[in-house]
């Protein structure tokens, strides 16, 4: 078994949010739904914004990696949703039910042996498994940062508050 094979629950840890930044359920807990769509000043963007790019992110990326039919998406419309605010709180009921899915679907990926972790995905331009995986967990961590900067700048960081 080389390193990478053995390192794949330590992938699927760091896909879950296990390691030295906050995780998805922290970052979400407690949100008011009346602050889902306020954009706090010296903030890009709203937490509706960021949990729904989110998503879609990591279901596009998700998508890649199985699909063979793959279509890319456009970019940045097709990546972020339209409007700051979710129309109510079944929006944001099912954004963060199909993160928490696409999560577990990407984790189960990188841990099931059978799945080369280094071989090209044939429909890719060169792109691996554990490229993707890795694009993943940087992607998540470095907009979970900002789901709390905007909570820190609403008033409501830590989410006990």
């Amino acid at each position: 078994m080389t390193a990478i094979e053995g390192g794949r629950p330590e992938l699927a840890a760091a896909l879950a949010g296990k390691g030295a930044h906050v995780d998805f359920e922290e970052a979400i807990k407690n949100f008011p739904p009346e602050l889902r769509g306020v954009k706090p000043e010296n903030a890009q963007h709203t937490a509706w914004q960021l949990l729904e790019h989110m998503r879609i992110a990591q279901a596009d990326i998700l998508e890649f990696c199985v699909n063979p039919k793959y279509k890319e998406l456009q970019w940045p419309d097709e990546y972020w949703p339209g409007n700051p605010a979710p129309s109510d709180d079944t929006a944001w009921q099912q954004s963060i039910a199909g993160y928490r899915r696409d999560s577990k679907s990407m984790q189960d990926l990188v841990t099931d042996a059978a799945r080369d972790l280094h071989i090209r995905i044939p429909h890719g331009g060169g792109q691996t498994l554990f490229r993707e995986a890795l694009l993943v967990i940087d992607h998540n961590s470095y907009h979970l940062g900002q789901l709390v900067f905007v909570r820190q700048l609403l008033g409501i960081w830590p989410s006990e508050k």
